[in-house]
């Protein structure tokens, strides 16, 4: 069974993990499928993959459910074992490289409640921070704000360096999503904790963004609701969710298009759903001094929901009974919008006017 497929940068090669301990990385270019490397080194199912920024090399990070995270590197050619963290005392379920502006760091959630923040110094050497007890029962999911101060494409003096200010998401078997930021001292501290789900939050995505006034975040939940959270206050303070939609059961995984203004949603019914923003009037009324942007910020106001079937090659694979719940990733919506771009025939399904 196969957990998660990941793209590369370039969109020329594919990384899956599945439950027979093995990740696996495949040639696509031109439309073709070649296996390039077969890595071992997990000794359970393999959850998640996410590749680093090219800038670093060729670099995948891969979660398992033996409470190990492995970080690959090609080198000549060859894919080899470069790191290996064994911090966690029980599953982990996700990990999401942060921005190549901070840095090559690696976010990781496990079952045990807590995350781990891998930075590498140099050397080959890792160095480890741990938030613990970030969330009761277990965390299932993280995923990094983008390297972008939310307003700065309106308000940044040209030539002035960015303050950067590192936050993530994660969410949890307490049905809680909660942001994370870094001191200036180096530690992590809880900025906002996000109440609306009533059940396990499966996946956080936080948009990306260009600079836009306001930071979305996409969350859905054992409890088959998909929710996207807005946030228009500078200082990060005030957030506010929108049920996009109730769905029969279980929604396993979100995910945004590059451009966010696509949201991709995977669930426990074996269907994809695409939500796509409404193409804005040529000078709308949320953002007049901006004429022809899209307001990714008004989307849940301004979007479209149209649901499509999979076949039966995606099977559901997420038992509710396991006594230490991972988040079986699918991942049904990276692979709809995977299909978006090596298919053309399928483009009609996704596509947006800008």
């Amino acid at each position: 069974m196969i957990h998660d497929a990941q793209m590369d940068y370039y969109g020329t090669r594919l990384a899956t993990c599945s439950s027979d301990r093995s990740v696996k990385i495949f040639d696509v270019r031109n439309g073709g499928q070649i296996l390039v490397a077969d890595l071992r080194g997990h000794e359970g199912p393999v959850w998640q993959v996410a590749w680093a920024h090219p800038m670093y090399g060729n670099i995948l990070a891969s979660c398992s459910y033996d409470r190990k995270v492995i970080i690959w590197k090609e080198e000549n050619g060859t894919w080899e074992k470069t790191h290996e963290h064994t911090g966690h005392d029980s599953s982990v379920n996700s990990v999401c490289w942060a921005p190549h502006d901070y840095g090559l760091i690696l976010a990781c959630g496990s079952s045990d409640g807590a995350i781990s923040l891998l930075t590498y110094t140099g050397l080959g050497q890792w160095e480890v921070k741990k938030i613990n007890n970030a969330h009761t029962i277990g965390c299932n999911a993280v995923s990094w704000a983008p390297a972008v101060i939310p307003g700065s494409l309106i308000d940044q003096p040209s030539g002035q360096k960015p303050n950067y200010i590192k936050k993530f998401a994660s969410g949890g078997c307490d049905n809680l999503i909660k942001l994370w930021k870094e001191e200036e001292d180096g530690q992590w501290k809880e900025e906002q904790k996000l109440e609306a789900h009533s059940d396990w939050v499966r996946d956080v995505a936080w948009a990306p963004s260009i600079g836009l006034p306001t930071s979305t975040i996409a969350s859905c939940s054992q409890d088959g609701r998909v929710f996207v959270w807005t946030c228009d206050d500078a200082s990060g303070n005030t957030w506010s969710p929108k049920l996009l939609h109730k769905f029969n059961d279980v929604v396993w995984h979100v995910s945004w298009s590059i451009t966010a203004n696509i949201l991709a949603v995977s669930g426990g019914d074996n269907k994809v759903s695409s939500v796509t923003q409404s193409r804005p009037t040529p000078c709308d009324p949320v953002d007049c001094s901006m004429p022809g942007l899209p307001v990714h910020h008004r989307l849940p106001e301004r979007t479209q929901t149209h649901v499509h079937r999979v076949g039966d090659t995606f099977q559901p694979s997420h038992p509710l009974w396991y006594s230490d719940p991972p988040p079986l990733h699918q991942h049904l919506a990276a692979l709809i919008l995977l299909s978006v771009s090596m298919n053309g025939a399928f483009r009609h399904l996704l596509e947006v006017e800008l």
